[in-house]
């Protein structure tokens, strides 16, 4: 097959304006497939970051909540149920709710924040910051700040390294409280967070005053090492109640993750624009190709008289397609790296391309073309040398 490759080039090199249009097609879809599949990555993964950095094995929610940030409580008398069993070595509740914060420097803005609140006896947390930290939120009205969050906050960040501690208010519902910001961690921005604060779970009920007393968001659980989770898993879910829903921490990323991407509007779109890209990809090159195909068909037909079969001839027009495929990937991937770059500063979302995407692409792009080039080939049936020097 690549013994033919020159006559393949050749032909795509005759006209150049005609390949430049042609690549630039492909560079297009390829540049969309990226972002489209790095946004959606982008997405699921900040979607459970704070899935992965708690400590735990199994865990409590409510069979009423859809997602992180729309969670529902239930009593917190089921947490503690779970001790009946050895396996169990400790419990923590959490609670979570949704405020807003006054920017420090901007005394009138307001901004949407994600407050945690836990016990603080717990070592729950695998974030940088907490550990050092978590002292200080045994006073009243502390919280700490998630120095990843967007810079809509203010220079929070900023202002404790210098100050060592920064006031501002919070406000929950009608309510507004003076709180104390006194040390950073990292957690990170998603969809559903622009940015986070931690606090303990006594600074978190007098913050959110409307909360009932005794239910929690979110049980952590535990276990003695050793113990087999799969089974302990099954075992709680048969002897609680209704009223909550039990996880192994895989299964509550699993749950968090399939909210978000087909749950929501997002995962279809997403998975539309990545189709629709390599749509627009196939008619752009599958143009260029047939064009080329017709304005050669009596050279076509001339290597039928003397010969050539028409497997010969469709591999050509397969080469072009390839050939097409491939140097409209390589600046296509460059761009998209860029583009990435930008979103990332932009959005504070990790925008990464890991190998296995990038594979993932150059396939995409090399079926898109080999599309464009088996439809073309269809043409190449009309190359009949007896029609065309009649």
């Amino acid at each position: 097959m690549f013994g033919k490759l020159p006559i393949a080039w050749l032909q795509l090199r005759h006209q150049p304006v005609r390949l430049l249009v042609a690549l630039s097609g492909v560079v297009f879809s390829v540049v969309i497939i990226f972002m489209q599949l790095g946004l959606k990555d982008a997405l699921l993964d900040t979607a459970v970051l704070f899935h992965r950095s708690l400590q735990g094995d199994c865990f409590l929610i409510s069979p009423r909540s859809t997602a992180l940030v729309a969670m529902e409580n239930f009593p917190e008398r089921r947490l503690y149920q779970t001790l009946a069993f050895d396996a169990v070595d400790s419990v923590s509740p959490i609670y979570l709710g949704m405020a807003r914060l006054q920017n420090p420097a901007k005394r009138n803005y307001w901004r949407n924040i994600f407050v945690i609140g836990f016990d603080i006896r717990s070592k729950i947390w695998n974030l940088p910051g907490v550990a050092e930290n978590q002292y200080l939120l045994q006073l009243p009205d502390t919280v700490l700040f998630d120095r990843d969050s967007r810079p809509d906050f203010g220079p929070i960040a900023s202002e404790l390294e210098k100050n060592g501690s920064l006031e501002t208010e919070i406000k929950a519902g009608s309510s507004i409280y003076n709180i104390t910001i006194a040390g950073l961690f990292q957690l990170g921005v998603s969809f559903g967070a622009d940015g986070n604060l931690l606090t303990s779970h006594l600074n978190f009920l007098k913050i959110f005053d409307g909360r009932s007393p005794g239910f929690i968001d979110i049980g952590l659980i535990q276990l003695k090492p050793g113990t087999n989770i799969t089974s302990l898993v099954e075992q709680l879910r048969r002897y609680l109640p209704s009223d909550v829903q039990v996880f192994s921490k895989q299964e509550f990323i699993d749950f968090e993750q399939k909210y978000w991407n087909s749950g929501t509007a997002i995962g279809f779109i997403f998975t539309f624009g990545t189709g629709l890209a390599i749509l627009v990809g196939i008619v752009v090159v599958y143009q260029i190709l047939y064009t080329n195909v017709t304005e050669h068909l009596p050279e076509y037909a001339t290597l039928k008289a003397i010969g050539y079969p028409h497997k010969y001839l469709s591999l050509v027009v397969f080469q072009q397609a390839i050939i097409i495929a491939v140097l409209g990937f390589i600046p296509g991937f460059l761009l998209s790296m860029l583009l990435y770059d930008i979103a990332a500063r932009a959005t504070h979302l990790p925008m990464t391309a890991p190998l296995p995407r990038i594979m993932l692409v150059l396939i995409l792009t090399i079926v898109m073309c080999g599309i464009s080039g088996a439809s073309a080939i269809a043409k190449l049936k009309s190359a009949d040398p007896a029609d065309i020097f009649s």
